[in-house]
């Protein structure tokens, strides 16, 4: 039987690989001293005086005790194996340090201290120094510079906080240590708590990623909020965040919009952050919510908790005043919300009940003497309304109002519809009462209505996100057209580097376009006045001549564009002139022309009738190749309407980019012009994000203009520049794209010839088909439990098995055609990385009549070379002792298994 369990879904069997820092038996304060006002003594009185049931054992050489308790000279004296080690002494000493505990078997540190990466290449390399000790002997460590980590739910406070923290259930981390104690005072004033409290520092090791993940597993921790400065692995963060969002929102506040702030961030923690409008592409890619203002970030933690998301940005609004309806609307408008336009049956309903004096539209005013009845029917029928994607309750307080009274009625309309609810009780001590009501009730309450309203566009937005969160857009796999395309790309590219140039010429630029199946204006090349006539002749006047250079990237600089040349005579005259145009432009730099002049290019004149568009990708210092489209031709530094976002993109992905632009509103169709063809804009997309990702000698392309119209796409011009050639590492995508390498052939024992390939966001429907042929033996063997075919093909539980991360686990299915040309899948395997580790955990389920058909065995070899490309050391999985078949095929591929405890165990080393 071909089927493996989940250890995920068993802790009991492994720790996970932060438990040391997280929840550990023992820790050791290396550095403790009795010195009042110390961060050493702090620490170390934090530790005992909040019992998170361990034990505690100060390190410190020249005392025998610290605080009554019985000191050590070195962490290697402490008599038990201790599994976190808080480190408070001098930067320099830290290396060393960090060697001891690895020799002591120390699973995790925090290292408090600072003087690092901040000062300067000294403290860089005292970094290197220490995660070179680390890795040793696996230890994870947070930090430097940082103020610690508390569990509030266990009791452990690691930090040199004055209080420690409540428990909750928000997972709080913070690159700002002074933040960090900020809020911790500002938490005990709004009440909230935390299941997490960490000050990561300048994560040196433990980055977002790493905690991301851990929280997300966390079952107590309902929600993520961040502070963050900069964002260190960016494929980490986008890995993790892209898994965890789907369950538990993030939101994050990142301080950086202007250069200013920026730079001071980038002085703060010895890191570069790039451009701002790239964070914001990344974070909507992943299902991020970034927030503006510290408030926000546990605002949207409580409303996210206690409310639906919305589908759409459509608010209906009910107050009992003017006022505060016109301060929502604009709160609304301004964050990108609307207003939802009631239907006329909603209208009809409510001057049923109304005063006749009411608003007539959104905001719904029901007027200064509205009591609990009128409040309460009023918002139902808004509530109801189709155009309504939430809903905002205003009260503001009057003389004939009752607070209290109206929120006791309101309770019943916290989870109705669907929809959101959210209210505002403006006031003082005479909504309180009111307001407790409701925020019992999981209607969450403000105390202005611009600020309920400014939630409610965040909860979009965060709905708009999610939706594409498991997009991840298919390559071509196994497409001899696709194949061909990249190695005739490639063969261009290569040349170009042969010959040591960076910058391609326009011809070869379009080259590389049209290997894509990227659409060019008809260009040929002319090196010579004569050459440049005869083609003109060919493809028929008006004709243009452009600048063909391996030099000068911007043709009309030198004036090395002529439009609209009618006749033989004017393109002999404009190819001198633009001869003659780089000649004055090189002037006196001892090079002939003929070293930055090789002849021209040829094209047809084009009619603009269309609009000029641009698409380019250059290269973000964190995120690697990003995107960029929008408004195009000679003035785009000027409108600057541009959309950014990160390769590679699917249809879904690219139009989300144009509908970011200005122009998008034109491109749909305006003032009787029809709609550019915006499937083919979608595509020509897709194939530019697949240029990039594929060609990663790139460094900058862009093509502009692109003319959109009703029926047609083309590239009129294009530019691409390449690394130069001494870059030892390319830079890589933030999001891995299809893994089309893993892609093969293979026939069964039995003679059924079968495609093996990663799993697409495409296979759901599939997905459902295979899970309605596992038998309930199948089932159990799998999961070590029984689950229901309805709880095994829930949309979004199918949703996490086929739209996955590349970079954190690869899925393997055999497919066969069914002989509709569908593909029907007979088997799934699956390699999971243990974040933080070099190990993996495989399973592998087939449907029950293509079981001992020799597929378990080819899935799970090649699951091992997945495994070896991606640097994993140890596989393993564990697996019931009736799978027998399951140890058998292990033990035929090398695989030690041994029994443990009730469950046999299956492990190899690579």
């Amino acid at each position: 039987m071909k089927h493996t369990a989940s250890a995920h879904d068993v802790y009991r069997y492994g720790r996970r690989p932060l438990d040391a820092i997280f929840a550990p038996d023992s820790v050791a304060v290396i550095g403790a001293t009795e010195r009042a006002g110390s961060v050493g003594r702090t620490i170390l009185w934090n530790l005992i005086t909040n019992s998170f049931g361990g034990t505690v054992y100060p390190v410190n050489p020249k005392r025998p005790s610290v605080l009554g308790i019985k000191a050590y000279k070195s962490i290697a004296e402490v008599p038990d194996r201790v599994d976190l080690a808080v480190i408070v002494t001098p930067a320099r000493t830290v290396p060393g340090v960090v060697r001891e505990c690895v020799e002591a078997g120390v699973q995790g540190a925090i290292i408090i201290s600072a003087g690092f990466k901040e000062i300067g290449p000294e403290g860089v390399e005292l970094e290197r120094q220490i995660l070179a000790e680390a890795r040793k002997g696996r230890m994870r460590i947070v930090g430097p510079n940082c103020v610690g980590v508390m569990n509030p739910l266990s009791g452990l406070n690691a930090t040199f906080a004055g209080q420690m923290a409540l428990p909750g259930s928000v997972g709080f981390i913070s690159q700002s240590g002074a933040l960090c104690t900020s809020i911790l005072d500002w938490s005990f004033e709004e009440n909230v708590g935390f299941s997490a409290f960490v000050s990561i520092g300048s994560m040196l090791d433990v980055g977002w990623g790493d905690l991301i993940y851990y929280l997300g597993r966390d079952s107590r921790t309902k929600s993520i909020v961040i502070y963050m400065e900069s964002i260190g692995d960016a494929r980490s963060f986008m890995s993790a965040a892209r898994e965890v969002a789907l369950s538990k929102p993030i939101i994050v506040i990142k301080p950086g919009r202007t250069e200013a702030a920026a730079a001071a961030a980038a002085s703060h923690t010895g890191s570069m952050t790039g451009s701002d409008g790239v964070l914001a592409a990344a974070f909507r890619r992943v299902g991020v919510l970034r927030v503006d203002n510290i408030s926000d970030l546990f605002n949207m933690a409580e409303v996210l908790a206690k409310q639906p998301r919305p589908n759409g940005k459509r608010l209906g609004i009910v107050t009992n005043a003017g006022g505060p309806g016109v301060l929502a609307t604009d709160a609304l408008i301004t964050n990108g919300g609307e207003l939802a336009e009631l239907s006329e049956r909603t209208i009809g309903e409510l001057d049923a009940i109304l005063p006749p004096h009411w608003s007539h539209g959104n905001p719904v005013d029901i007027l200064g003497d509205a009591d609990r009845e009128r409040y309460s029917k009023s918002l139902e029928i808004v509530m109801n309304d189709e155009s309504c994607d939430g809903t905002l309750v205003i009260l503001s307080p009057q003389a004939m109002t009752d607070p209290t009274t109206i929120a006791d009625e309101l309770k019943q309309y916290s989870r109705g519809t669907g929809k959101p609810v959210l209210s505002s009780w403006m006031g003082g001590v005479d909504v309180a009462a009111g307001e407790r009501i409701l925020n019992q009730s999981n209607i969450p309450t403000f105390r202005y209505p611009d600020t309920a309203a400014r939630m409610f566009t965040y909860m979009w937005k965060y709905s708009s996100h999610l939706k594409s969160l498991y997009e991840t857009p298919q390559l071509p796999t196994g497409d001899d057209e696709a194949d061909r395309a990249r190695a005739e790309a490639t063969e261009v590219i290569n040349a170009v580097r042969s010959s040591g140039r960076t910058l391609l010429t326009e011809f070869e630029s379009k080259r590389v376009m049209a290997a894509y199946g990227i659409p060019t204006v008809d260009t040929r090349l002319a090196r010579t006045a004569d050459e440049a006539v005869s083609i003109a002749a060919k493809i028929g006047y008006p004709a243009v001549l452009k600048l063909n250079s391996e030099t000068i990237t911007h043709k009309t600089d030198v004036g090395g564009v002529r439009l609209d040349l009618d006749d033989e005579d004017a393109v002999r005259s404009a190819f001198e002139a633009i001869r003659e145009g780089v000649l004055r432009h090189i002037g006196t730099n001892g090079k002939s022309v003929d070293d930055h002049f090789q002849g021209v290019t040829v094209q047809p004149m084009e009619r603009l009738d269309g609009y000029e568009l641009i698409m380019g990708s250059s290269i973000d210092p964190q995120f690697g190749p990003v995107l960029l489209f929008g408004a195009g031709g000679t003035l785009v530094e000027v409108f600057r309407d541009r959309a950014l976002g990160l390769p590679p993109l699917n249809t879904t992905l690219a139009r989300r980019m144009m509908e970011d632009t200005k122009i998008y509103t034109a491109l749909k169709g305006v003032r009787g012009r029809k709609s550019v063809n915006l499937e083919a804009l979608d595509n020509f997309m897709v194939r530019f994000s697949h240029l990039v990702v594929e060609q990663p000698w790139i460094k900058e392309v862009d093509i502009n203009p692109l003319l959109a119209s009703e029926d047609r796409i083309v590239a009129l011009d294009a530019r691409i520049v390449l690394h130069e050639p001494d870059t030892e590492t390319l830079p890589k995508t933030a999001i891995r794209p299809y893994p089309s390498r893993y892609v093969g052939e293979w026939t069964t024992d039995k003679g059924t010839k079968l495609t093996i390939r990663p799993i697409r966001p495409e296979d759901e429907p599939h997905m459902h088909q295979f899970h309605s042929r596992l038998s309930e033996q199948s089932v159990y063997q799998r999961y070590m439990q029984s689950l229901k075919f309805s709880q095994r093909v829930e949309h979004t539980r199918l949703t996490r098995i086929c739209f996955i991360d590349y970079d954190r686990e690869m899925a393997l299915v055999a497919e066969k055609e069914n002989g509709t040309g569908e593909p029907e899948i007979l088997a799934v395997g699956r390699l999971s990385k243990e974040p933080g580790t070099n190990e993996a955990e495989f399973s592998v389920v087939i449907i029950d009549e293509y079981q001992r058909h020799g597929i378990g065995t080819e899935i799970l070899s090649r699951l091992l070379d997945v495994a070896r490309d991606e640097m994993v050391e140890r596989v393993y999985a564990y697996m019931l002792p009736e799978n027998a078949g399951m140890r058998s095929t292990c033990e035929k591929l090398g695989f030690d298994v041994v029994a443990e405890d009730d469950l046999y165990k299956a492990s190899i080393l690579l």
